[in-house]
């Protein structure tokens, strides 16, 4: 059991693009609801479904992406803010992901979002974790 929700999501779909694996699976929240339907919209996933399991609860499973049968499309995934050490930025401050290649995962008042959106936006928030 996992006490961060975002360190899991992360580990788990890490863990998987190094081992080829076609899908992962963990506890549905909707935080990560939320960064899957970000990563899919941004191509680094092809889908996620939610699943109903015993005790009314939910887990959700992630195809992961892949550009041939070996190269993720995802090519490295890094939590930023961590339950101990929270990371903000206003949209004056939003981070770049090796030059505008990768985005950032940014929560804020409107949703969470990618760094280029946020900017678009006019709007800060906590840096959740880079993908590139």
């Amino acid at each position: 059991m996992y006490l961060d929700p975002i360190a899991e999501l992360i580990t788990k779909i890490n863990n998987g693009r190094k081992a080829h694996k076609a899908e992962v699976s963990f506890a549905t929240s909707k935080l990560k609801t939320a960064i899957l339907e970000l990563l899919v919209k941004e191509g680094y996933i092809k889908s996620y479904d939610i699943r109903p399991t015993e005790n009314n609860k939910s887990e959700t499973v992630v195809k992961l992406k892949y550009k041939n049968q070996t190269t993720s499309s995802i090519n490295g995934f890094k939590q930023i803010s961590k339950p101990g050490l929270r990371i903000y930025s206003t949209h004056l401050n939003l981070p770049k992901v090796l030059n505008g290649l990768g985005i950032a995962i940014i929560t804020t008042s409107k949703g969470v979002m990618s760094d280029k959106q946020a900017r678009k936006e006019n709007v800060g928030g906590e840096v959740i974790a880079y993908v590139w």
